[in-house]
């Protein structure tokens, strides 16, 4: 197989930092080529110089054998190369049609008026490939996560390009979109496209990928054949040590009943939810997307409004209509889409954490900057963020960091129960287990943790309990010692 792209000696410094040195990269035609590597390597980077966002500082780049210097992604759109950014493109005030032809709208000559039916029709031939029924008039910012990724899925595909770039393209995606799109990328493999494949989900690297090429802080590690190497080999070269088991052992006694719901209702999305959880107990909650997974940690931390049901703490009832409510009781949410909700991006890292902690931190209405500064070190330290300090800012972190931040600044409320939606979702495999870690100390210490995860591997290894949801209702409750990834889906697709 002849090459598509060929990037050889490429380095990168911003300032005075250099975040690629000397790094080279190959994709071959009808080849899908994993590139990994911890949050912080230089993938998206790589990438970015590949498609004319960034300038390279040395090295070369050929397309198709031919040298090429991008000035922007339009430009490489041009000689053929299309990419699904981890960071969603969508405008969400326009529609599903008006995305898909964003910058390319069909007209008639150049009279202007856009050739509306056509567009519709082929929106809806785009998605259909991906096994997806959205409505091409639907306003995009009303749709899930996951039915947005498939639009920008579908653009990238209706580009007829000869190399796609995908960046974390299965992170909100169910199992069977996941499966929907691997047959997408089976298809063009077979056509000679070539597919660079970005993902921190071991899982899909193995499942779909020919070869796999390693980034370790900004320096090429290695290429190795998917079929000739194993996940151990690929980790040691991620993190350049061995990461022993992927999920650390549990040995938290678990406690008397800290979390009582009886009879939870929402608008729609739950129905008739009745659980319990304990002390130091980690449970799981599994299902597909639109199950109603999020809908129960919204409704118990006061985010969206319950119809009915009842909720108690320690034996006694409590009333949440709000987040407030629900914070004063103890209760923290770490909510799945981290940067809409769960951080100020603007922000410093210290302002972030400072954020829910502002009461203990003050006294008559002014922020004490000594108590702050104490708090944000310890949690800094506690939770292991790499940052050069607190007032670095926190969109200018990695994932995992970043991850870690939304979790330190609910830490200072000392919570009874924290609910952590997605709580590794683009977190790389190292970032992973320090934050399964920071799991098992919150729980050796009597908090209740209520895990809401797409990811089975990490339900199975961390839940002591597993709640599995089905179409809004809870259709079954496994221990761990008699969960496992088929009994989960069997449940959660509706069998009995």
């Amino acid at each position: 197989m002849s090459n598509l792209i060929e990037m050889t000696g490429i380095s990168k410094s911003f300032g005075k930092v250099q975040v690629l040195k000397d790094v080279s990269f190959s994709l071959k035609k009808g080849e899908i080529h994993a590139l990994m590597g911890e949050n912080g390597a230089g993938k998206s980077t790589m990438m970015k110089i590949l498609t004319g966002i960034y300038p390279k500082d040395s090295g070369t780049i050929r397309v198709r054998g031919q040298e090429v210097n991008f000035s922007g992604p339009k430009e490489a759109e041009q000689m053929g190369i299309a990419v699904i950014h981890q960071e969603l493109n969508i405008i969400p005030q326009l529609t599903v049609m008006e995305n898909m032809f964003l910058g390319r709208d069909l007209c008639y000559g150049r009279t202007g008026i856009l050739r509306t039916r056509e567009m519709k029709q082929k929106t809806r031939e785009y998605l259909g490939r991906l096994g997806v029924d959205i409505d091409p008039d639907a306003e995009a910012g009303s749709l899930s996560i996951g039915q947005q990724q498939m639009i920008e899925i579908a653009r990238a595909l209706s580009l007829n390009a000869e190399v796609l770039i995908m960046d974390e393209p299965t992170a909100a995606l169910t199992d069977r979109e996941i499966e929907a799109l691997f047959e997408v990328m089976r298809d063009l493999r077979a056509q000679g496209v070539g597919i660079v494949y970005v993902s921190h989900r071991m899982e899909e690297i193995f499942a779909i990928c020919d070869r796999i090429s390693v980034l370790r802080d900004g320096i090429f590690v290695g290429t190795e054949n998917i079929k000739e190497t194993d996940l151990d080999t690929i980790v040691h070269m991620m993190v350049g040590r061995q990461l022993g088991e992927r999920f650390p052992e549990r040995n938290v006694a678990i406690g008397e009943e800290r979390l009582r719901v009886e009879g939870l209702s929402d608008s729609g999305a739950i129905r008739d939810i009745s659980f319990s959880a304990r002390r130091g107990e980690v449970l799981g909650i599994a299902g597909l997307m639109g199950s109603g997974r999020t809908e129960i940690a919204r409704a118990l931390f006061g985010v969206s409004e319950k119809q009915s049901g009842r909720i108690f703490l320690d034996g006694q009832e409590i009333h949440i209509r709000k987040p407030d409510d629900a914070i004063r009781h103890g209760i923290a949410f770490v909510t799945e889409d981290r940067k809409g909700e769960g951080l100020v991006l603007g922000l410093s890292v210290r302002e972030n954490i400072a954020l829910t902690n502002l009461g203990r931190l003050s006294k008559n209405g002014v922020v004490s900057s000594v108590k702050e500064a104490g708090f944000v070190r310890e949690m800094i330290q506690r939770l292991n963020i790499k940052t050069s300090s607190g007032e670095q800012t926190v969109k200018s972190l990695s994932g995992g960091n970043q991850q870690k931040v939304v979790i330190g600044k609910w830490l200072g409320i000392q919570p009874k129960v924290l609910i952590l939606d997605e709580p590794t979702r683009g977190v790389d495999i190292g970032a992973k287990k320090e934050i399964y870690n920071i799991i098992n100390e919150l729980t050796a210490v009597g908090v209740t943790i209520i895990m809401i995860s797409s990811e089975l591997p990490e339900i199975l290894g961390m839940s002591d309990r597993i709640l599995v949801m089905h179409e809004g209702r809870l259709a079954a409750v496994m221990d761990k010692t008699e969960a496992t990834q088929e009994k989960i889906m069997h449940a959660a697709t509706g069998g009995k």
